[in-house]
């Protein structure tokens, strides 16, 4: 009895292994509750959670905060998030991606560079373009149950916090991903579908287990990795229409970050629409599930292609 235990506790520890190292490669996130980057200082990412973010050096990828300040006069590469956070982008300040500051303040010197997009929403105005924008005027017509409505807004901001946070930490790997989606659409498919039957045997078979205890620390695991794929694959394809959606209205230069956004608009809608949302959620998770799985999160194009072994050059012979 022990050693199946044991087994299953094993197996559990390599799903999450196997589904965290390819991005845990690509990232270094350091996460404090007070973070200082002097002159003269390179990090590779900043995360706080309530605390302060001082950026007078220099962050390659990402600073993202969730309440807190964030004040920056030096250079970050890629995005400044924050989520009721109050963020200062002084005038020495070069931010080479995005600014985004949800339920907060932003302050912008005079002098300072945003080569990105700049989304800037306070509290109150989230809540009323969810509630009293345009794009839901019609569909809040239909007669659904104001607690599912609730309840549909809610995971919509979860999503966007999500969106935001997976998109400055992983923008290339998201981008990836999302084209192979077009490139090998029905070999996604076929991956997505054989791995949703898959998983929910596995479920299935670790809920029985857990009746005698010995399948919890797998459900445990396989609960895990399933969020993980479907955050991953869900990114993904937000990307892929609002990739799609920006180049139909003729937009050729667009962050990772918008495309991002502008998808995960595209798919709420849709998700409101009686009928249409369910039927349309179904192919959808088998995308989610095929292209983070096909494409190991963004890191390669085809995790089941065979490596051709790379043959050895024959010796050079030489002519008297």
């Amino acid at each position: 009895m022990m050693k199946k235990t044991c087994g299953f506790g094993l197996l559990g520890l390599a799903v999450l292994l196997a589904l965290g190292v390819p991005l845990a490669g690509y990232q270094r996130v350091t996460l404090q509750r007070d973070v200082t980057v002097a002159a003269g200082e390179t990090q590779d990412n900043v995360f706080t959670l309530g605390g302060n973010s001082v950026i007078t050096g220099k962050v390659r990828r990402s600073v993202i905060a969730i309440g807190g300040t964030i004040t920056v006069s030096g250079e970050v590469g890629e995005a400044v998030v924050g989520f009721g956070s109050r963020v200062v982008i002084k005038e020495s300040a070069v931010i080479n991606g995005d600014v985004v500051t949800l339920g907060g303040t932003l302050e912008k010197e005079t002098g300072c560079t945003i080569r990105g997009d700049t989304v800037y929403m306070q509290g109150p105005e989230i809540g009323q373009k969810i509630l009293k924008g345009d794009i839901f005027k019609g569909i809040l017509l239909f007669p659904l149950l104001p607690v599912i409505i609730i309840i549909k807004l809610v995971i919509l901001f979860i999503w966007l916090i999500l969106a935001v946070v997976g998109t400055a930490l992983f923008p290339k790997q998201i981008a990836f991903a999302s084209g192979e989606i077009r490139k090998s659409f029905w070999p996604t498919i076929a991956v997505g579908l054989l791995a949703i039957i898959i998983f929910t045997g596995l479920i299935l078979f670790a809920a029985l287990l857990s009746i005698i205890l010995i399948g919890i620390p797998v459900l445990m695991a396989l609960v895990a990795a399933g969020m993980i794929i479907k955050i991953f694959g869900r990114l993904a394809v937000f990307y892929f229409f609002g990739d799609s959606l920006l180049r139909a209205f003729g937009s050729r230069k667009f962050s990772a970050m918008g495309a991002v956004l502008a998808g995960l608009l595209v798919v709420g809608v849709i998700g409101f629409l009686p009928i249409i949302g369910f039927l349309f959620s179904m192919p959808l998770n088998v995308v989610i599930w095929g292209v983070a799985i096909r494409t190991k999160f963004g890191t390669t194009e085809n995790m089941f292609q065979k490596k051709q072994a790379v043959l050895p050059a024959p010796p050079a012979v030489s002519r008297a």
